[in-house]
């Protein structure tokens, strides 16, 4: 095997599903063939993402390869590393899996093309001394040679030659660098251990052992460092080494950190999936309320992106929230599809008509959504009231929240607190598995997505106490949580206690029907385990103007109360249903008509009506120049209960479900996007693929097409239904089908097809007449066939 392509030929169908399997990016979309693939997985950003996957004893495993010659073989690698053969060969294993690492035939282990580049320092470690000063002169190294040898070279020496003496000279440079004195030594101290490049003033003069001065002149003089260009100097790979006492690195575990459990004592498994569903169902409480609010009064989009900061306190107090969680709560219902912003510019944010499906289903339901939007937003609620590095302020839902690497720590992070088991994890302890789980993707950026998926896991209800529930469990293992959730939450309740106070209690949740005819009516006066509302004028009123009659909310509460209905409720009903309505507003600017002319004189008399500029037209009738918004909540501000007119004469109703948004494209809705993880079925279809594919490019296509050739005669037709049954039949079980498909001329062909998935209005298959893993739209397939049958007429 000459070729990293070869190698990958010659594994087994196992071996290149457990690659597509660990780096799924290479499948998008399949390569046409297994050299593609083995082009595609040598790109930087291929081999980068592949590294940043490593455990910080693999990654070191690899840095030696590439730092130690490669026929030393794995036991001189476990020597290296203070490991075990075992551990090592675990570590080569997963990096071959990876396709990090290859071997040729011979036993050898080589790193794969692009690893290095994408590597430059291995081991925190620079070039070797014959690459490092590779950029020298002649003449710089035969003055170099003969500073350090004690006579110039003999004969004529060229840049190899002297580049050869140079390595031999710094293969043992102790006594070079106790010459350069101690302040040199500090310098090198600080390069020693990585990373080996320094920045320093005018690198590139020549100097001589007999005229350097500082420090650093000194070093450059003896070749303890080398002058990259003016300003950069970089420390050779053999000085390096000897400083380290031979070692590639300081510490290098071959195990994970143990996961501490925090102080206290420990929780009970019933306490936690408790306190869990408890925030799981608060969590869907909130975001409920908040969509309602918004659905009535929306709140605008900022020119710059985003929701105003006063718009977000707004919220926080809404819901009794800090505003870290009234964040939270918007950008997960944004990431559910829930919530989006109305039009381009000067927009509003605006419930989803598919909030209107999500208030339809139950609560485990509901949180489901939301748990799954939350784990696959690259959005970072933490973030909100932050500044950025431009000093300017990151606003909630806005493009500065997105940070890529987000979902993929919020899942490591949850995936160590499963791995755990039972009990909570210290959240020092997680940050160091972490650290070692993905040395890479480090910094104090991962360490506040950390802390963030803590804290919001608790507020969304995915970890009780610090451990995750089993619902969530089941969450992140891909099943369906619902049922384990459902078992935890509260049922919803159908009736009330009414009180003579003019308060209601829900002991608690409330079916959906009833809360929302309840918050039309009632004011939220405090929440917990039971939710107390408290009647008011404005409220009834509220209701009032939603189109709701003095009946219809009697009649509501009759049949949703414990008790029969107290006096005071009922006279408080009838007294604003009695005033509702007595005014009406319309729009000229805006005018006030009624029937009684003594209240338009009492309205006039009052001075409170100043400021609305008012001026009779009619014995019934008054004009005013504000728009009839600003009539309304001035009216209503002195006590009356005016309703607004549309030009016809008639009432115009406000619903609460009056606005919505136009549903945001579906790349939008981050939970609807596909998982990382390729599923098995489309792996082992790419694989067949591949082996098409390369069998095709060297025998040719026809030749390797010949067994796939589709039957005779016209592509099947079968109805639409008919169509996608069948097909979804042919998932379950597995095979061949014959299809036809339209293109985009309208011709139909045929097509034998092993499908693998039918979702989001395709089919998405291994093409056998193609050798190719394709998705076709499901309005173009005319039908489908068995390859015994014959198609229908």
């Amino acid at each position: 095997m000459e070729t990293y392509a070869d190698w990958l030929r010659a594994r087994g169908d196992d071996e290149l599903r457990a690659l597509l399997s660990a780096r799924p990016e290479l499948l998008a979309p399949v390569p046409a063939d297994l050299t593609a693939l083995a082009s595609r997985a040598a790109t930087p950003a291929a081999v980068s993402r592949a590294l940043d996957r490593l455990d910080r004893f693999t990654l070191a495993v690899l840095e030696a390869l590439l730092v130690l010659p490669a026929a030393d073989g794995p036991d001189t690698l476990a020597t290296a590393l203070d490991a075990t053969s075992v551990q090592v060969a675990d570590a080569l294993g997963t990096l071959q899996r990876y396709g990090l690492v290859w071997g040729n035939g011979n036993g050898t282990l080589n790193p794969a093309p692009g690893v290095r580049q994408a590597m430059p320092h291995p081991a925190g470690l620079g070039p070797p001394v014959q690459e490092v000063f590779a950029g020298y002169t002649r003449e710089r190294l035969t003055d170099l040679v003969t500073d350090l040898d004690g006579e110039a070279p003999r004969g004529f020496a060229d840049s190899a030659r002297l580049l050869r003496r140079l390595a031999e000279l710094l293969s043992a440079p102790g006594p070079l660098i106790d010459d350069a004195g101690p302040d040199a030594l500090a310098a090198l101290d600080h390069l020693t251990w990585g990373p080996p490049v320094g920045r320093v003033a005018d690198a590139r003069r020549p100097v001589r052992v007999d005229t350097a001065a500082t420090p650093i002149e000194r070093l450059l003089a003896r070749g303890l460092l080398a002058a990259e260009d003016d300003r950069t100097v970089t420390l050779p790979r053999e000085v390096a080494l000897h400083l380290r006492g031979g070692r590639l690195f300081r510490d290098v575990a071959a195990e994970p950190p143990p996961l501490t459990p925090p102080p206290g004592e420990p929780r009970g498994a019933d306490v936690v999936v408790r306190a869990a569903a408890g925030e799981a169902f608060n969590a869907v409480r909130l975001v409920e309320e908040l969509l309602e609010r918004w659905g009535l009064d929306p709140p605008p989009v900022l020119r710059s992106g985003g929701l105003a900061v006063r718009d977000l306190r707004a919220a926080a107090v809404l819901l009794d929230v800090p505003e870290w969680k009234a964040a939270l709560l918007a950008e997960v219902a944004y990431a559910a599809g829930l919530l989006t912003r109305s039009g381009d510019l000067d927009g509003e944010w605006l419930p989803t008509p598919a909030y209107d499906l999500w208030l339809m289903r139950d609560t485990a339901g509901r949180w489901t959504e939301l748990a799954r939007g939350w784990l696959k937003s690259d959005r970072a609620a933490g973030l909100a009231g932050e500044r950025d590095d431009r000093d300017r302020l990151i606003n909630a839902l806005s493009e500065a929240m997105v940070r890529s690497s987000a979902p993929a720590t919020r899942r490591a992070t949850l995936d160590v607190l499963v791995d755990a088991g039972r009990g909570a994890v210290g959240e020092d302890a997680l940050r160091e598995r972490l650290a070692w789980l993905r040395p890479r993707r480090g910094g104090r950026g991962r360490d506040r997505i950390i802390g963030w998926t803590l804290r919001e896991a608790a507020a969304l209800g995915l970890t009780g106490f610090g451990e995750p529930a089993p619902f969530a469990r089941d969450l992140l293992a891909g099943d369906d949580p619902e049922p384990a959730l459902e078992k935890h939450l509260p049922a919803p309740v159908s009736e009330i206690l009414i009180q003579a106070d003019l308060t209601a209690i829900a002991p608690g949740p409330l079916v959906t029907e009833l809360a929302r005819e309840l918050a039309l009516a009632a004011d939220v006066e405090s929440t917990g385990g039971a939710t107390v509302y408290r009647f008011t004028p404005e409220s009834i009123r509220r209701a009032l103007d939603a189109g709701r009659t003095a009946a219809d909310v009697t009649g509501l509460l009759s049949r949703h109360s414990a008790t029969p209905l107290p006096q005071p409720l009922t006279y408080l009903i009838d007294d604003v249903a009695r005033r509702h309505g007595h005014l009406r507003v319309g729009a000229l600017a805006s005018y006030v008509r009624t029937d009684s002319s003594a209240t338009l004189d009492e309205i006039l008399a009052d001075r409170r009506s100043d400021p609305l500029r008012l001026h009779r037209l009619a014995p019934t009738v008054l004009a005013s120049g504000l728009q009839r918004a600003d009539l309304l909540d001035g009216l209503r501000g002195m006590g009356l209960a005016p309703v607004a007119e549309s030009p016809g004469g008639g009432v115009i109703v406000t619903r609460p479900d009056a606005q919505r948004a136009d549903p945001p494209p579906t790349a939008e809705i981050v939970r609807l996007r596909p998982d990382e993880r390729t599923d098995a079925s489309m792996i082992s279809a790419a694989v067949r693929a591949l082996r098409a594919g390369d069998e095709a490019s060297r025998h040719g296509a026809e030749q390797a097409r010949l067994r796939a050739d589709a039957p005779s005669g016209e592509p099947p037709r079968s109805p639409a239904m008919a169509t996608v049954d069948r097909l979804r039949t042919a998932v379950d079980r597995g095979g061949r089908v014959w299809i036809g498909y339209l293109d985009q001329q309208g011709q139909a062909s045929s097509r034998i097809v092993e499908p693998v998935r039918v979702e989001g209005g395709f089919l998405t298959g291994y093409d056998a007449t193609r050798a190719a893993v394709h998705r076709f739209a499901l309005h173009r397939i005319t039908g489908v066939a068995e390859l015994s049958d014959d198609p229908a007429p």
